[in-house]
């Protein structure tokens, strides 16, 4: 139920608007003097607020100034004398949503309030939708508790709130792009644009019209005047992967907007101006990159100002069951399933991978898990043949091309299917009962 409030001190006036208002389903708070209305403020949250401008202990227009420094969600309607409309441009001026004639309009109450509330609710919407995207792009969505995730957060969080230039370093898969995106939520350019592009995805002349736009008739096909990531970034951030494949030309271009913040399209003549963070990744040695000049030196040094190191997955297999489940729930919210979580045979798998794509490839082999499973958990059944195949032979030291792993290989999964009845595995792989408990032996398989 929505909440109005009505500061006024003329009893009789007051009671009345509070019976119209009451009679349209919304709770009404009643308040005489500036003291108490701010009171009442304190106690109750209220949606809407009816002002009176003359009130005994001061002056309604400037006391809606103080409400909304401290309560800049709530909307207020003044009450303005018949014919006074400086005040209600003032009203306006210090916040108020609108201003009515006291008095001779309660007809136009109701519809008023109901405007007012409608903006309210807009509002609270939109804070509500900024929470839930800085919940899911910020530092809390990055999963983790071993020491050297938790020390790159740490790290980022200290950048985050400046202008400074990042350069995210690691593998691929690593996460780098859920960091820039972290790290622009934790900045004062949050709300603002946030712009990412693979620097490795596209070629010389079609990366520079990418991040820097071009002007119709530029080149052949460019038949309309098109902005750039770094113009469409603008106030915000541009985040740019596999910074190392960008070609040399380019390089000089990107630092120009570092120097001087501005750039030229392709195929203009005057400048563009741009306020734009660079957040930059590679999985390169930009230092080698340097020495061999396939990098400038003088763009390293502009984006090199904070490097943060991202650690592999293998670095930090203590986190691995946390990302696991975080993305068991989130396929299976996708694919309409209830999974409760994965057995430990499974859990072991993902242990034991190398996993030398990182977060990306686990995040793609739960996906394929979820997709083909038929219980509650998730077991060994789901995986891809090639990693149970590899993360046996780690563990029992066997060839990828010995009969022996891939047999073994099958026994446990007949097994794991039969969930350990022996009986039923034996005759689902048509082998005599003796024959699996010699290779179940032989195999070392528990």
């Amino acid at each position: 139920m929505h909440t109005i409030l009505i500061i006024d001190d003329e009893e009789k006036l007051r009671t009345l608007m509070a019976r119209i208002i009451r009679l349209e389903g919304y709770e009404v708070l009643e308040a005489a003097t500036c003291k108490a209305a701010l009171k009442k403020l304190e106690q109750t949250e209220a949606d809407v607020i009816l002002c009176d401008v003359k009130l005994p202990d001061g002056n309604g227009v400037e006391l809606i100034k103080e409400i909304k420094t401290l309560y800049p969600r709530v909307e207020i309607i003044l009450l303005t004398a018949y014919g006074n409309i400086p005040d209600g441009v003032q009203a306006m001026k210090n916040g108020a949503f609108d201003y009515l004639t006291k008095g001779n309009d309660n007809e136009k109450i109701v519809p008023l309030i109901n405007r007012a509330l409608e903006k309210v609710q807009l509002e609270k919407r939109i804070e509500k939708l900024e929470q839930q995207v800085g919940k899911r792009y910020g530092f809390d969505s990055i999963l983790g508790s071993s020491p050297l995730i938790l020390e790159a957060i740490a790290f980022a969080k200290k950048v985050a709130p400046t202008n400074a230039s990042v350069l995210l370093l690691g593998e691929t898969g690593t996460g780098k792009e859920v960091f820039a995106q972290a790290i622009h939520n934790g900045s004062l350019r949050a709300g603002k644009p946030f712009m990412a592009l693979n620097c490795s995805a596209f070629g010389k002349e079609l990366l520079e019209s990418e991040i820097f736009g071009h002007k119709s008739g530029a080149f052949t096909g460019a038949l309309k005047d098109k902005k750039g990531l770094i113009e469409e970034a603008n106030t915000g951030t541009l985040f740019l992967d596999e910074i190392g494949e960008m070609h040399i030309d380019l390089q000089a271009k990107l630092l120009r907007v570092l120097e001087t913040g501005e750039f030229i399209k392709v195929g203009d003549t005057k400048p563009t101006k741009v306020d734009v963070r660079i957040i930059a990744a590679t999985n390169r040695d930009l230092q080698d990159e340097v020495i061999t000049g396939r990098f400038r030196e003088d763009l390293f040094y502009r984006i090199n100002v904070f490097t943060i190191m991202l650690p592999s997955l293998r670095d930090r297999k203590k986190d691995i069951p946390d990302l696991a489940n975080s993305f068991i729930k989130l396929f299976a919210q996708k694919s309409n399933k209830r999974i409760d979580g994965m057995s430990k045979d499974f859990s072991g798998h993902l242990q034991n991978h190398v996993w030398k794509g990182n977060i990306r490839e686990l995040k793609n082999v739960i996906e394929r898990a979820v997709i083909l499973a038929e219980g509650s958990q998730l077991t060994s059944d789901s995986l891809p043949v090639e990693l149970q195949i590899n993360d046996t032979q780690q563990q029992s030291g066997m060839s990828a091309f010995e009969l022996s792993s891939v047999e073994k290989l099958h026994i446990q999964r007949v097994l794991n299917h039969t969930k350990g009845n022996k009986t039923e595995a034996a005759r689902l792989l048509n082998i005599g009962l003796t024959t699996l408990y010699r290779k179940i032996e032989e195999y070392k398989i528990f």
